[in-house]
């Protein structure tokens, strides 16, 4: 799986937008599948027009929680957007995790403007979710201490 940088690096080489589609489309073919099991309501991200489904969880490893998810889509561009946010949020200790604001990245990338409506609500949708599940495990962490 490419890192944040690596795909700011792909997409800077990249001159039109039908190539970054195309690559876009290509980082979602990356994501590790997603089990059947984890395909439940409950793991719905709300206020995608696409079908998003996005689980979370706390690792523990040396002591220090990581936040990992799986997520997928039944539509390909947010498959890749899924796949930037993995670069972005995925195994990263969760105080780090709770730190890191997407929105640089995504406007260094230029996706923001060329997302219609619907897909940029979409990501926004996604983000907050993370988000929530990374503070909500912040919380039963510090709970549980």
């Amino acid at each position: 799986m490419p890192t944040a940088a690596d795909i700011t690096a792909d997409f800077s080489l990249l001159d039109d937008w039908e190539d970054r589609y195309r690559y876009l489309i290509e980082l979602g073919r990356t994501l590790p599948p997603l089990p059947e099991a984890l395909r439940t309501d409950s793991n719905k991200v709300r206020g995608c027009a696409s079908q998003v489904w996005l689980a979370t969880d706390i690792q523990r490893r040396n002591g220090t929680p990581v936040f990992t998810f799986l997520a997928d889509s039944d539509a390909h561009i947010v498959r890749g957007l899924i796949a930037i946010l993995s670069a972005i949020y995925n195994d990263r200790p969760l105080d780090e995790a709770l730190s890191i604001d997407p929105d640089p990245i995504f406007d260094g990338l230029g996706l923001k403007e060329h997302l219609t409506p619907q897909r940029s609500n979409g990501l926004a949708s996604m983000v907050a979710r993370i988000r929530a599940e990374a503070t909500a495990a912040e919380a039963q962490s510090a709970g549980a201490r």
